[in-house]
This record gives C-alpha cells, structure tokens and sequence, in this order.
C-alpha cells in the first residue's frame, strides 16, 4: 500500500495541532490550579497556604473559630501561609476561613468552614445540669403584743408635790406706800395721847412752879 504525500502531510498537520492544544490546555490550567487556595484542620492547628495572586492589590485573609477572630483580618500580597495554633477546646468548633481576591474580578476569593475535632485525651466539659428551682417559702412574721395601758408603774416625779416649782410664779407682796385708807370715827390711839399731853402739862406747870417759889425766896 503507497501512502501519498499529501496524506502523511495531512497527518502530520493533525498531530502538531494537537500538540498545540494539549500544551495550551495545560499552560492555561496552571495558573488557574496554582489560584487554589489550600488549607487544612486537624485538632489543634489551621495551616493556610496561598498562591499566585494578584500583586500590588489589597489581599485579605481572616480565620475565625466560632465567630471569634484566630487571625484578624490581614492583607497580602502574592502569596500568603500561615500555621495557626487553636486554642483548647472541648467540643468540635467550627472554623472558618475568607479570603478576598482584590484583583480583576475577584474570582479566587473564598469562604469556607471546616470543622476541628477534640483532640484525644481531652476531657469533654460535662453538660451543666439543669437548674433546680428553688421555692423560697414565706417566713411567718411574729405580731408583737401591745402594751396594755395602766401596767406600767408611774415613775416618781423628781421635785416633791409639797414644795413649791422653781417656775411657779411668786405672789406680789402688798406696797409699803399704799395710803391708808381714811379712817372714820375716833381711834383707839387717842386717850393714850391725851394722857400724855396732860402729864406734859403737869410736869410743865411744876416746874415753872418751883422755879418761881425759888425766886421768892432768895429774894
């Protein structure tokens, strides 16, 4: 059998256009591979690992555990890897990692979460029991009894009923220079003064008497 000229042209034309694809395909394959952002979770640790990304552009990556920040948000570059300790835990926790590609598009950006197991040989925190209710009864409050009037012995007043207060008021003695009133009638004073006014008399009359009798005589 004589294969033409043409033919094995023909063919060879078809085999480097093939060629030429598959190492196309390829070439563009890789960067798009090398984009993928990797990352992983065992119990205790988070390992990311990214590539290829645009440069000269605001990158960001955030990790958290349960809504809290491990790694607050951070721009890169390029590339990025980091390997993030997790803090103890007693229960699976759920991490979740956000990356934002700041280039064209934006088309390598992620947001995924996975789930870390409890390591072994934690101790799981024991499920809190619940709360009892307490019923608080009422204290019966104790009346206390009232005095009954008249039972209480009067205390003897301090100053004796029979002297006289400090703060009574003291009873104004009668003036000294109250006139007298006019009496009326004769006074029981009066046959003492007559009494006198003649012995004064008699006693005048003597002597005038014997003054005289004395006179005579030496004369």
């Amino acid at each position: 059998m004589i294969i033409s000229r043409r033919s094995w042209r023909g063919a060879g034309a078809l085999v480097a256009a093939a060629v030429v694809g598959l190492t196309g395909g390829v070439i563009s394959a890789g960067p798009a591979m090398a984009h993928t952002p990797t990352w992983s979770v065992t119990c205790s640790e988070v390992t990311v690992d990214l590539k290829d990304y645009t440069s000269g552009v605001p990158n960001t990556v955030t990790v958290s555990v349960d809504g809290k920040d491990l790694l607050p948000t951070r721009t890169f570059d390029r590339e990025f890897h980091e390997k993030l300790t997790l803090p103890e835990h007693s229960a699976p926790v759920t991490v979740r990692l956000v990356v934002k590609d700041a280039g064209e598009g934006g088309k390598h950006s992620l947001d995924e979460t996975k789930t870390a197991e409890v390591c072994e040989g934690t101790t799981p925190s024991p499920t809190p029991p619940s709360p009892t209710p307490t019923v608080t009864e009422p204290t019966p409050t104790e009346s206390t009894p009232s005095e009954t009037p008249g039972t209480q012995t009067p205390e003897p007043s301090a100053t004796p009923s029979g002297q006289p207060s400090e703060s009574a008021p003291a009873v104004p003695a009668p003036s000294p220079t109250t006139p007298d009133l006019a009496e009326t009638g004769s006074s029981s004073a009066t046959p003492v003064i007559g009494a006198a006014a003649l012995a004064v008399l008699l006693a005048g009359g003597g002597i005038l008497w014997a003054v005289r009798k004395r006179r005579t005589s030496e004369s």
